[in-house]
């Protein structure tokens, strides 16, 4: 087991919530440090796919942390260096673009800010039904940062949604490995 603290951000692509869980418990199992932290989004609205309490509880129940949920909570990250490294999954097309923008105005946004000052990994674990259309340029644009490392991904959907991309979050654990080392995990698309 790792001694890494790893920062592990909810963004409300509320569809793929069972699978990022189920990637953060075998996250869990190497770094068992984890500091959970959720979108406003992700941290208060019920959806088709549960009850955020649901979500709240679970996330909580595999960290044996409380959740970071407010600007204010996460400020602390960068001044105090309390992450070695942190993971966005899923981020959304909306986060995305957020950080190719250098925009902090939410709990995961300002966590990635704060983070950065540290010239820590940030790991993105991408969801968005607009990959390959408005959430392109945001891609590219963080794919060429310094510190931006992403979980191999590909269409989900291609004939129902041709524009959707979605993380392999299987792979979350050794990219996280990887971006601990400096390297991007390959074959990026997959």
């Amino acid at each position: 087991m790792s001694t890494h603290v790893i920062g592990f951000a909810m963004c409300g692509s509320f569809c793929t919530f069972e699978k990022v869980l189920k990637a953060l418990e075998q996250l869990h199992e190497k770094y068992p440090n984890i500091i959970p932290i959720m979108s406003t989004a992700s941290y208060e609205t019920d959806s088709r796919f549960g009850p955020s309490a649901h979500f709240r509880s679970r996330m909580e129940e595999i960290c044996q942390h409380e959740i970071l949920h407010t600007i204010e909570q996460t400020e602390p990250i960068g001044p105090k260096k309390l992450l070695d490294a942190l993971v966005v999954a899923p981020a959304t097309g909306n986060t995305l673009a957020k950080l190719a923008a250098g925009i902090a105005d939410g709990p995961v946004t300002l966590a990635c800010k704060a983070h950065l000052r540290n010239e820590r990994p940030i790991i993105l674990a991408v969801s968005t039904n607009d990959g390959l259309a408005g959430n392109a340029a945001s891609i590219g644009q963080l794919l060429n940062r310094k510190q931006y490392y992403f979980v191999p991904f590909g269409q989900d959907a291609a004939f129902q949604k041709p524009r959707s991309l979605v993380a392999h979050f299987d792979l979350l654990p050794d990219t996280v490995e990887a971006a601990l080392r400096g390297e991007q995990l390959q074959p990026l698309l997959v």
